[in-house]
C-alpha cells in the first residue's frame, strides 16, 4: 500500500494535473467568497465562514471526481492493473494506496483556504470575533466529506475504463448522496421514510459537524461510507483483473 501511495503522490505532483485542479478550485472558491457580490464574505458585515462551508462541498463534487477519474480506469484501459495485481500487493493495498494519495491531494487543496479564516479572524470586531469551534468542526467535516467523495470516485473509476464516464458517474453518485437524499426526503411520497433519507444524507452529517461539536456518530457514519465504497471497489477489481 505504501508503495502505491508513493507512486500515486509522485504521479500527481510530477504532472500539471494536480496543480491545475488546485488552482481551479482555489480560484473558483476565491471568486465566490471575495469577488461575486451575491456570495462575498465582505458583504455580510460580520465575520462568518458559513458561505464558504456551504459552497465548498458543491465545488468538491466536481473537484474530487476529476482527481479520481483516472485512478483505476486508466489502469484498466492500459492493461497495467492485471500486471500490478501480479506483484506482491493485495487488492486492498492497491485501492488503499490510491485512496490515501487522492485524499491527501484533497486535503492539500483545502489547506490554503485556512487563510480565509485567518483573514476573517483579523477583520472581526473585536479581533477574533468568529466562531472558531464551528470553523474547525466544519473543516473536519470537509476533510471527511472529501474522503467519502474520493471513495465514491474510486468506485466510479473502477466501473468503466473511460475516464470521462468515471468522472460523470463520480459526480452523479456524490451529488446523489450529498443533496439527492435530502431532496427525496422533502417529498411527501416517502412518508416516514423521509426521516431516514434525511439522516443518511451527507449534507445532514456534514452540517452537524459544522455546529462545533464533533459527534462520534457523524464521524463513524462518514468513515463507514468510505469503507463501504472501498469494499465495492475491491470487489470490482476482482472482475476487472
Amino acid at each position: 500500500m505504501l508503495a502505491i501511495f508513493r507512486k500515486e503522490v509522485n504521479q500527481f505532483f510530477s504532472s500539471p494535473i494536480a496543480y491545475i485542479i488546485m488552482a481551479v478550485f482555489l480560484t473558483a472558491i476565491g471568486l465566490l467568497l471575495w469577488v461575486f457580490p451575491d456570495t462575498s464574505l465582505l458583504e455580510n458585515g460580520y465575520a462568518d465562514m458559513g458561505t464558504f462551508f456551504n459552497l465548498t462541498p458543491y465545488v468538491m463534487l466536481f473537484l474530487v471526481p476529476a482527481i479520481t477519474m483516472r485512478s483505476i480506469a486508466d489502469e484498466v484501459r492500459s492493461g497495467t492493473l492485471e500486471w500490478l495485481l501480479t506483484k506482491p500487493v493485495s487488492r486492498w493495498g492497491v485501492v488503499g494506496g490510491k485512496f490515501l494519495a487522492s485524499w491527501l491531494l484533497v486535503i492539500v487543496t483545502l489547506l490554503p483556504t485556512i487563510l480565509y479564516y485567518v483573514s476573517l479572524y483579523q477583520l472581526g470586531s473585536p479581533v477574533g470575533n468568529i466562531d472558531s469551534a464551528g470553523v474547525f468542526g466544519s473543516y473536519a467535516g470537509l476533510v471527511l466529506l472529501g474522503g467519502v467523495f474520493v471513495a465514491i470516485g474510486l468506485w466510479a473509476s473502477s466501473l468503466n475504463d473511460n475516464q470521462v464516464v468515471a468522472f460523470v458517474l463520480g459526480v452523479f453518485f456524490s451529488f446523489l448522496l450529498y443533496s439527492g437524499l435530502s431532496a427525496l426526503a422533502g417529498l411527501s411520497f416517502f412518508g416516514n421514510l423521509s426521516y431516514y433519507l434525511a439522516y443518511f444524507a451527507l449534507d445532514d452529517q456534514y452540517q452537524a459537524l459544522g455546529r462545533g461539536l464533533i459527534d462520534s456518530r457523524n464521524v463513524i457514519y462518514l468513515v463507514s461510507l468510505m469503507v463501504f465504497f472501498l469494499l465495492l471497489t475491491v470487489n470490482r477489481l476482482k472482475t476487472n483483473a
